[in-house]
Protein backbone atom coordinates (compact mmCIF):
# COMPACT_ATOMS: atom_id res chain seq x y z
CA UNK A 1 0.00 0.00 0.00
CA UNK A 2 2.83 2.38 0.86
CA UNK A 3 4.47 1.81 -2.52
CA UNK A 4 1.19 2.56 -4.30
CA UNK A 5 0.60 5.77 -2.34
CA UNK A 6 4.19 6.76 -3.05
CA UNK A 7 3.37 7.12 -6.75
CA UNK A 8 1.63 10.06 -8.39
CA UNK A 9 -1.00 7.71 -9.84
CA UNK A 10 -1.84 6.23 -6.44
CA UNK A 11 -2.12 9.63 -4.79
CA UNK A 12 -4.27 10.97 -7.62
CA UNK A 13 -6.67 8.03 -7.30
CA UNK A 14 -6.80 8.46 -3.52
CA UNK A 15 -7.51 12.19 -3.74
CA UNK A 16 -10.24 11.85 -6.37
CA UNK A 17 -11.91 8.98 -4.49
CA UNK A 18 -11.80 10.91 -1.21
CA UNK A 19 -13.20 13.97 -2.96
CA UNK A 20 -16.09 11.96 -4.36
CA UNK A 21 -16.90 10.44 -0.93
CA UNK A 22 -16.77 13.82 0.81
CA UNK A 23 -18.99 15.32 -1.89
CA UNK A 24 -21.59 12.58 -1.37
CA UNK A 25 -21.55 13.04 2.42
CA UNK A 26 -21.92 16.80 2.17
CA UNK A 27 -24.73 16.41 -0.34
CA UNK A 28 -26.52 14.00 1.99
CA UNK A 29 -26.16 16.34 4.97
CA UNK A 30 -27.59 19.19 2.95
CA UNK A 31 -30.34 17.11 1.32
CA UNK A 32 -31.55 15.47 4.57
CA UNK A 33 -33.31 18.49 6.14
CA UNK A 34 -34.56 19.58 2.74
CA UNK A 35 -36.12 16.16 2.11
CA UNK A 36 -37.78 16.06 5.56
CA UNK A 37 -39.13 19.59 5.13
CA UNK A 38 -40.47 18.82 1.67
CA UNK A 39 -42.21 15.65 2.92
CA UNK A 40 -43.86 17.55 5.79
CA UNK A 41 -44.99 20.34 3.48
CA UNK A 42 -46.50 17.81 1.09
CA UNK A 43 -48.28 16.04 3.96
CA UNK A 44 -49.57 19.36 5.29
CA UNK A 45 -50.93 20.40 1.89
CA UNK A 46 -52.63 17.04 1.52
CA UNK A 47 -54.10 17.35 5.01
CA UNK A 48 -55.46 20.81 4.20
CA UNK A 49 -57.20 19.45 1.12
CA UNK A 50 -58.67 16.58 3.09
CA UNK A 51 -59.83 18.92 5.83
CA UNK A 52 -61.66 21.10 3.34
CA UNK A 53 -63.33 18.04 1.81
CA UNK A 54 -64.14 16.62 5.23
CA UNK A 55 -65.80 19.87 6.32
CA UNK A 56 -67.96 19.95 3.23
CA UNK A 57 -69.00 16.29 3.47
CA UNK A 58 -69.60 16.34 7.19
CA UNK A 59 -71.83 19.35 6.72
CA UNK A 60 -74.01 17.90 3.96
CA UNK A 61 -73.98 14.10 4.40
CA UNK A 62 -76.04 11.96 6.73
CA UNK A 63 -74.77 10.33 9.89
CA UNK A 64 -73.88 7.02 8.19
CA UNK A 65 -71.93 8.80 5.47
CA UNK A 66 -70.13 10.85 8.07
CA UNK A 67 -68.99 7.76 9.90
CA UNK A 68 -67.78 6.24 6.66
CA UNK A 69 -65.77 9.40 5.86
CA UNK A 70 -64.18 9.37 9.29
CA UNK A 71 -63.31 5.66 8.97
CA UNK A 72 -61.70 6.22 5.58
CA UNK A 73 -59.64 9.14 6.85
CA UNK A 74 -58.46 7.11 9.80
CA UNK A 75 -57.55 4.28 7.43
CA UNK A 76 -55.30 6.78 5.59
CA UNK A 77 -53.50 7.56 8.85
CA UNK A 78 -55.53 10.70 9.54
CA UNK A 79 -57.16 11.13 12.94
CA UNK A 80 -60.45 13.07 12.96
CA UNK A 81 -61.60 15.15 15.88
CA UNK A 82 -65.08 16.68 15.89
CA UNK A 83 -65.79 19.76 17.89
CA UNK A 84 -69.43 20.43 18.84
CA UNK A 85 -70.44 23.42 20.88
CA UNK A 86 -66.82 24.07 21.87
CA UNK A 87 -66.21 20.52 23.10
CA UNK A 88 -64.01 17.99 21.30
CA UNK A 89 -65.28 14.44 20.97
CA UNK A 90 -61.99 12.87 22.06
CA UNK A 91 -59.24 13.95 24.36
CA UNK A 92 -55.72 14.70 23.20
CA UNK A 93 -55.94 17.88 21.13
CA UNK A 94 -54.16 20.91 22.51
CA UNK A 95 -56.64 23.29 24.16
CA UNK A 96 -55.50 26.22 22.02
CA UNK A 97 -56.41 24.31 18.84
CA UNK A 98 -59.90 23.50 20.18
CA UNK A 99 -60.43 27.12 21.23
CA UNK A 100 -59.28 28.52 17.86
CA UNK A 101 -61.43 26.16 15.75
CA UNK A 102 -64.47 26.63 18.01
CA UNK A 103 -63.97 30.35 17.62
CA UNK A 104 -64.27 30.07 13.82
CA UNK A 105 -60.55 30.18 12.95
CA UNK A 106 -58.71 27.90 10.55
CA UNK A 107 -55.69 26.17 12.10
CA UNK A 108 -52.58 24.88 10.29
CA UNK A 109 -49.83 24.05 12.73
CA UNK A 110 -47.71 21.38 14.34
CA UNK A 111 -48.16 20.02 17.83
CA UNK A 112 -48.03 17.01 20.10
CA UNK A 113 -50.97 14.63 20.43
CA UNK A 114 -50.66 11.51 22.55
CA UNK A 115 -46.91 12.05 22.84
CA UNK A 116 -46.48 12.06 19.06
CA UNK A 117 -45.40 14.97 16.85
CA UNK A 118 -48.24 15.57 14.40
CA UNK A 119 -49.46 18.02 11.79
CA UNK A 120 -52.71 19.68 12.87
CA UNK A 121 -55.24 21.17 10.47
CA UNK A 122 -58.59 22.45 11.72
CA UNK A 123 -61.57 24.12 10.01
CA UNK A 124 -64.78 25.43 11.55
CA UNK A 125 -68.17 23.94 10.57
CA UNK A 126 -71.27 25.94 10.11
CA UNK A 127 -72.10 27.32 13.43
CA UNK A 128 -70.03 29.29 15.81
CA UNK A 129 -68.72 26.56 18.10
CA UNK A 130 -68.33 23.50 15.85
CA UNK A 131 -65.49 22.28 13.67
CA UNK A 132 -63.35 19.40 12.48
CA UNK A 133 -59.66 18.84 13.20
CA UNK A 134 -57.44 16.43 11.28
CA UNK A 135 -54.08 15.25 12.59
CA UNK A 136 -51.39 13.27 10.92
CA UNK A 137 -47.95 12.10 11.99
CA UNK A 138 -45.10 14.21 10.69
CA UNK A 139 -42.99 12.65 7.95
CA UNK A 140 -41.17 9.72 9.46
CA UNK A 141 -38.60 7.51 7.85
CA UNK A 142 -37.56 10.21 5.39
CA UNK A 143 -34.24 10.80 7.12
CA UNK A 144 -33.64 7.07 7.37
CA UNK A 145 -34.40 6.60 3.69
CA UNK A 146 -32.03 9.44 2.77
CA UNK A 147 -29.28 8.05 4.99
CA UNK A 148 -29.89 4.58 3.64
CA UNK A 149 -29.47 5.87 0.12
CA UNK A 150 -26.20 7.56 1.10
CA UNK A 151 -24.41 4.23 1.33
CA UNK A 152 -25.29 3.42 -2.24
CA UNK A 153 -24.23 6.91 -3.31
CA UNK A 154 -20.98 6.54 -1.35
CA UNK A 155 -20.20 3.29 -3.12
CA UNK A 156 -21.02 4.80 -6.50
CA UNK A 157 -18.94 7.92 -5.67
CA UNK A 158 -16.02 5.79 -4.53
CA UNK A 159 -16.06 3.71 -7.70
CA UNK A 160 -16.44 6.82 -9.83
CA UNK A 161 -13.59 8.55 -7.98
CA UNK A 162 -11.29 5.57 -8.43
CA UNK A 163 -12.10 5.39 -12.14
CA UNK A 164 -11.73 9.15 -12.63
CA UNK A 165 -8.51 9.14 -10.60
CA UNK A 166 -7.06 6.31 -12.64
CA UNK A 167 -7.84 8.13 -15.90
CA UNK A 168 -6.52 11.43 -14.54
CA UNK A 169 -3.38 9.77 -13.20
CA UNK A 170 -2.72 8.14 -16.55
CA UNK A 171 -3.23 11.48 -18.27
CA UNK A 172 -0.86 13.26 -15.88
CA UNK A 173 1.74 10.56 -15.34
CA UNK A 174 2.27 9.62 -18.99
CA UNK A 175 4.14 12.80 -20.02
CA UNK A 176 6.09 12.67 -16.74
CA UNK A 177 7.19 9.12 -17.49
CA UNK A 178 8.18 10.19 -20.99
CA UNK A 179 10.16 13.09 -19.50
CA UNK A 180 11.85 10.67 -17.06
CA UNK A 181 12.80 8.35 -19.90
CA UNK A 182 14.15 11.29 -21.90
CA UNK A 183 16.15 12.50 -18.89
CA UNK A 184 17.57 9.00 -18.47
CA UNK A 185 18.67 8.93 -22.08
CA UNK A 186 20.25 12.37 -21.67
CA UNK A 187 22.16 11.20 -18.60
CA UNK A 188 23.39 8.16 -20.51
CA UNK A 189 24.89 10.39 -23.20
CA UNK A 190 22.18 10.50 -25.88
CA UNK A 191 21.95 14.21 -26.69
CA UNK A 192 19.64 13.75 -29.69
CA UNK A 193 16.57 12.89 -27.62
CA UNK A 194 13.67 15.34 -28.00
CA UNK A 195 10.09 15.37 -26.68
CA UNK A 196 6.97 16.43 -28.54
CA UNK A 197 5.69 19.74 -27.15
CA UNK A 198 1.98 19.17 -26.50
CA UNK A 199 -0.65 20.67 -24.18
CA UNK A 200 -1.43 21.10 -21.36
CA UNK A 201 0.78 24.12 -20.84
CA UNK A 202 2.72 22.70 -17.89
CA UNK A 203 3.59 19.54 -19.78
CA UNK A 204 4.58 21.60 -22.82
CA UNK A 205 6.86 23.72 -20.62
CA UNK A 206 8.50 20.58 -19.21
CA UNK A 207 9.04 19.15 -22.69
CA UNK A 208 10.45 22.46 -23.94
CA UNK A 209 12.80 22.67 -20.95
CA UNK A 210 14.12 19.15 -21.57
CA UNK A 211 14.53 19.86 -25.28
CA UNK A 212 16.45 23.05 -24.48
CA UNK A 213 18.58 21.14 -21.99
CA UNK A 214 19.40 18.50 -24.60
CA UNK A 215 20.30 21.15 -27.17
CA UNK A 216 22.41 23.07 -24.63
CA UNK A 217 24.26 19.90 -23.61
CA UNK A 218 24.86 19.05 -27.24
CA UNK A 219 26.30 22.50 -27.95
CA UNK A 220 28.30 22.54 -24.71
CA UNK A 221 29.85 19.14 -25.33
CA UNK A 222 30.68 20.13 -28.88
CA UNK A 223 32.45 23.22 -27.63
CA UNK A 224 34.13 21.13 -24.93
CA UNK A 225 35.49 18.72 -27.55
CA UNK A 226 36.75 21.58 -29.69
CA UNK A 227 38.35 23.17 -26.66
CA UNK A 228 40.09 19.96 -25.64
CA UNK A 229 41.38 19.52 -29.17
CA UNK A 230 42.69 23.08 -29.10
CA UNK A 231 44.33 22.66 -25.69
CA UNK A 232 45.90 19.36 -26.70
CA UNK A 233 47.34 21.09 -29.76
CA UNK A 234 48.73 23.90 -27.58
CA UNK A 235 50.24 21.35 -25.20
CA UNK A 236 51.70 19.23 -27.97
CA UNK A 237 53.54 22.11 -29.66
CA UNK A 238 55.87 23.10 -26.77
CA UNK A 239 56.23 19.47 -25.75
CA UNK A 240 57.37 18.58 -29.26
CA UNK A 241 59.88 21.44 -29.19
CA UNK A 242 61.23 20.43 -25.80
CA UNK A 243 61.41 16.78 -26.86
CA UNK A 244 63.21 17.64 -30.09
CA UNK A 245 65.88 19.72 -28.38
CA UNK A 246 66.24 17.17 -25.59
CA UNK A 247 66.80 14.35 -28.09
CA UNK A 248 69.26 16.51 -30.00
CA UNK A 249 71.21 17.25 -26.83
CA UNK A 250 71.14 13.58 -25.81
CA UNK A 251 72.38 12.46 -29.24
CA UNK A 252 75.11 15.10 -29.32
CA UNK A 253 73.68 16.72 -32.43
CA UNK A 254 73.67 20.19 -30.84
CA UNK A 255 77.11 21.72 -30.78
CA UNK A 256 78.52 23.19 -27.61
CA UNK A 257 78.11 26.71 -28.95
CA UNK A 258 74.39 26.11 -29.58
CA UNK A 259 73.65 24.40 -26.26
CA UNK A 260 72.86 27.68 -24.49
CA UNK A 261 70.41 28.75 -27.20
CA UNK A 262 68.75 25.29 -27.12
CA UNK A 263 68.43 25.55 -23.34
CA UNK A 264 66.83 29.01 -23.62
CA UNK A 265 64.34 27.66 -26.14
CA UNK A 266 63.47 24.75 -23.88
CA UNK A 267 62.99 27.12 -20.89
CA UNK A 268 60.72 29.40 -22.96
CA UNK A 269 58.59 26.45 -24.08
CA UNK A 270 58.45 25.16 -20.49
CA UNK A 271 57.27 28.60 -19.36
CA UNK A 272 54.60 28.48 -22.05
CA UNK A 273 53.44 25.09 -20.77
CA UNK A 274 53.43 26.40 -17.21
CA UNK A 275 51.25 29.39 -18.15
CA UNK A 276 48.81 27.15 -20.01
CA UNK A 277 48.52 24.71 -17.12
CA UNK A 278 48.13 27.58 -14.64
CA UNK A 279 45.34 29.08 -16.74
CA UNK A 280 43.59 25.71 -16.86
CA UNK A 281 43.85 25.32 -13.09
CA UNK A 282 42.53 28.83 -12.44
CA UNK A 283 39.62 28.27 -14.81
CA UNK A 284 38.78 24.97 -13.13
CA UNK A 285 38.80 26.61 -9.70
CA UNK A 286 36.67 29.50 -10.96
CA UNK A 287 34.07 27.08 -12.30
CA UNK A 288 34.15 25.26 -8.95
CA UNK A 289 33.78 28.64 -7.15
CA UNK A 290 36.65 27.88 -4.75
CA UNK A 291 39.23 30.37 -6.05
CA UNK A 292 40.28 32.57 -3.10
CA UNK A 293 40.05 36.33 -3.60
CA UNK A 294 41.05 39.08 -1.18
CA UNK A 295 38.90 42.16 -1.75
CA UNK A 296 40.64 45.30 -0.51
CA UNK A 297 40.63 48.99 -1.51
CA UNK A 298 42.88 49.43 -4.54
CA UNK A 299 43.94 52.58 -6.41
CA UNK A 300 43.54 51.75 -10.10
CA UNK A 301 45.84 54.64 -11.02
CA UNK A 302 48.77 53.14 -9.08
CA UNK A 303 47.97 49.61 -10.29
CA UNK A 304 47.77 50.61 -13.98
CA UNK A 305 50.92 52.71 -13.69
CA UNK A 306 52.91 49.82 -12.21
CA UNK A 307 51.64 47.43 -14.89
CA UNK A 308 52.48 49.89 -17.68
CA UNK A 309 56.03 50.33 -16.33
CA UNK A 310 56.58 46.56 -16.27
CA UNK A 311 55.21 46.02 -19.77
CA UNK A 312 57.18 48.94 -21.21
CA UNK A 313 60.42 47.17 -20.18
CA UNK A 314 59.17 43.86 -21.59
CA UNK A 315 58.10 45.29 -24.95
CA UNK A 316 61.44 47.06 -25.46
CA UNK A 317 62.27 49.24 -28.43
CA UNK A 318 61.16 46.63 -30.97
CA UNK A 319 57.69 46.09 -29.53
CA UNK A 320 54.51 48.14 -29.05
CA UNK A 321 54.76 51.56 -27.48
CA UNK A 322 53.23 51.35 -24.02
CA UNK A 323 51.45 54.54 -22.93
CA UNK A 324 49.18 55.50 -20.08
CA UNK A 325 46.20 57.82 -19.66
CA UNK A 326 46.00 58.25 -15.90
CA UNK A 327 44.37 60.81 -13.63
CA UNK A 328 46.22 62.86 -11.07
CA UNK A 329 43.83 61.85 -8.27
CA UNK A 330 43.29 58.24 -7.15
CA UNK A 331 40.40 56.06 -8.36
CA UNK A 332 39.76 53.66 -5.49
CA UNK A 333 37.89 50.42 -6.14
CA UNK A 334 37.18 47.27 -4.12
CA UNK A 335 39.02 44.38 -5.75
CA UNK A 336 41.83 41.84 -5.42
CA UNK A 337 45.00 43.58 -6.69
CA UNK A 338 46.75 40.31 -7.55
CA UNK A 339 43.84 38.97 -9.57
CA UNK A 340 43.16 42.21 -11.41
CA UNK A 341 46.88 42.48 -12.25
CA UNK A 342 46.62 38.92 -13.59
CA UNK A 343 43.84 40.12 -15.90
CA UNK A 344 45.90 43.13 -17.06
CA UNK A 345 48.94 40.98 -17.75
CA UNK A 346 46.88 38.46 -19.72
CA UNK A 347 45.32 41.16 -21.92
CA UNK A 348 48.70 42.86 -22.49
CA UNK A 349 50.29 39.53 -23.40
CA UNK A 350 47.55 38.92 -25.98
CA UNK A 351 48.23 42.38 -27.44
CA UNK A 352 51.99 41.77 -27.49
CA UNK A 353 51.49 38.81 -29.84
CA UNK A 354 49.59 40.73 -32.50
CA UNK A 355 50.37 44.45 -32.12
CA UNK A 356 53.10 45.46 -34.62
CA UNK A 357 56.25 47.26 -33.45
CA UNK A 358 55.68 50.94 -32.78
CA UNK A 359 51.89 50.59 -32.49
CA UNK A 360 50.33 51.87 -29.26
CA UNK A 361 49.38 49.76 -26.23
CA UNK A 362 47.49 52.04 -23.85
CA UNK A 363 46.42 51.56 -20.24
CA UNK A 364 43.81 54.17 -19.22
CA UNK A 365 41.94 54.74 -15.95
CA UNK A 366 38.87 56.91 -15.39
CA UNK A 367 36.04 57.12 -12.88
CA UNK A 368 32.92 55.12 -13.69
CA UNK A 369 29.25 55.53 -12.71
CA UNK A 370 29.62 52.94 -9.91
CA UNK A 371 33.36 52.81 -9.31
CA UNK A 372 36.40 52.83 -11.56
CA UNK A 373 36.99 51.89 -15.19
CA UNK A 374 40.21 50.44 -16.61
CA UNK A 375 40.74 50.42 -20.39
CA UNK A 376 43.37 48.45 -22.31
CA UNK A 377 43.57 49.56 -25.95
CA UNK A 378 45.96 48.75 -28.76
CA UNK A 379 46.71 49.55 -32.37
CA UNK A 380 46.73 45.95 -33.58
CA UNK A 381 44.44 44.16 -36.04
CA UNK A 382 41.53 44.27 -33.59
CA UNK A 383 38.27 42.32 -33.76
CA UNK A 384 35.39 42.10 -36.18
CA UNK A 385 31.83 42.48 -34.94
CA UNK A 386 31.45 38.71 -35.16
CA UNK A 387 34.57 38.29 -33.01
CA UNK A 388 33.13 40.51 -30.28
CA UNK A 389 30.11 38.22 -29.91
CA UNK A 390 32.32 35.23 -28.96
CA UNK A 391 35.39 37.00 -27.60
CA UNK A 392 35.11 35.54 -24.08
CA UNK A 393 34.21 31.99 -25.08
CA UNK A 394 36.98 29.50 -24.46
CA UNK A 395 39.02 28.88 -27.59
CA UNK A 396 36.58 30.64 -29.94
CA UNK A 397 39.04 33.21 -31.32
CA UNK A 398 41.92 30.74 -31.18
CA UNK A 399 40.08 28.37 -33.49
CA UNK A 400 39.03 31.22 -35.76
CA UNK A 401 42.52 32.71 -36.24
CA UNK A 402 44.75 29.65 -35.97
CA UNK A 403 47.14 29.76 -38.92
CA UNK A 404 46.13 33.36 -39.75
CA UNK A 405 47.88 35.24 -36.96
CA UNK A 406 49.64 34.37 -33.74
CA UNK A 407 47.30 33.00 -31.14
CA UNK A 408 47.60 31.81 -27.57
CA UNK A 409 45.95 28.92 -25.79
CA UNK A 410 42.44 30.32 -26.24
CA UNK A 411 42.02 30.57 -22.46
CA UNK A 412 43.18 34.14 -21.77
CA UNK A 413 39.99 36.07 -22.52
CA UNK A 414 37.75 33.44 -20.94
CA UNK A 415 39.91 33.52 -17.83
CA UNK A 416 39.83 37.34 -17.73
CA UNK A 417 36.02 37.38 -17.98
CA UNK A 418 35.63 34.81 -15.19
CA UNK A 419 38.10 36.61 -12.91
CA UNK A 420 36.49 40.03 -13.39
CA UNK A 421 33.05 38.53 -12.77
CA UNK A 422 34.31 36.85 -9.58
CA UNK A 423 35.62 40.23 -8.42
CA UNK A 424 32.17 41.78 -8.86
CA UNK A 425 33.00 43.70 -12.02
CA UNK A 426 32.26 43.52 -15.73
CA UNK A 427 34.44 43.30 -18.83
CA UNK A 428 33.53 44.19 -22.40
CA UNK A 429 35.37 43.97 -25.71
CA UNK A 430 35.09 46.60 -28.42
CA UNK A 431 36.87 48.62 -31.11
CA UNK A 432 39.65 50.96 -29.96
CA UNK A 433 40.06 54.48 -31.41
CA UNK A 434 43.63 53.45 -32.24
CA UNK A 435 42.25 50.86 -34.67
CA UNK A 436 42.76 47.70 -32.62
CA UNK A 437 40.99 46.01 -29.74
CA UNK A 438 39.69 47.68 -26.60
CA UNK A 439 38.86 45.94 -23.31
CA UNK A 440 36.86 47.90 -20.74
CA UNK A 441 36.88 46.64 -17.15
CA UNK A 442 34.43 48.23 -14.69
CA UNK A 443 35.01 47.58 -10.99
CA UNK A 444 32.85 48.55 -7.98
CA UNK A 445 33.82 51.50 -5.83
CA UNK A 446 35.31 50.96 -2.39
CA UNK A 447 32.77 51.96 0.25
CA UNK A 448 32.94 52.19 4.02
CA UNK A 449 36.26 50.78 5.24
CA UNK A 450 37.43 50.41 1.61
CA UNK A 451 37.28 54.14 0.86
CA UNK A 452 40.93 54.82 1.77
CA UNK A 453 43.78 54.80 -0.71
CA UNK A 454 46.17 51.80 -0.56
Amino acid sequence: MRSILGTLSGRTVLVTAATAVVAVIITALVALPIAVRSANNAARDELMEKSALAVELLTTERQVARERIVSRLRADGVDVYLIRRGTVDRAGLPDRVVTQVAGGATVNTRGTVGGRAVLIVGRPLRGNTSGVVLTRDTASGTAARVLGGVWLALLAGLLGGVLAGALLARFIARPLRQAAVAAGRLSSGDRSVRLAVRPPAEVAELASALNQLGAALQISEGREREFLLSVSHELRTPLSTIRGYAEALADGVVAADDAARAGQTMVAEADRLDRLISDLLVLARLEAADLPVDIVPVDLVDLAGSAAEAWARRCGPDGPQVRTELLAEPVVVATDPGRIRQVIDGLCENALRVVPPGAPLILAVRPGPHGGVLEIRDGGPGFSDEDLAVAFQRGALQRRYRGIRRTGSGLGLALAARLVGRLGGTIAAGHAPEGGAMFTIALPAATGPYSTRT
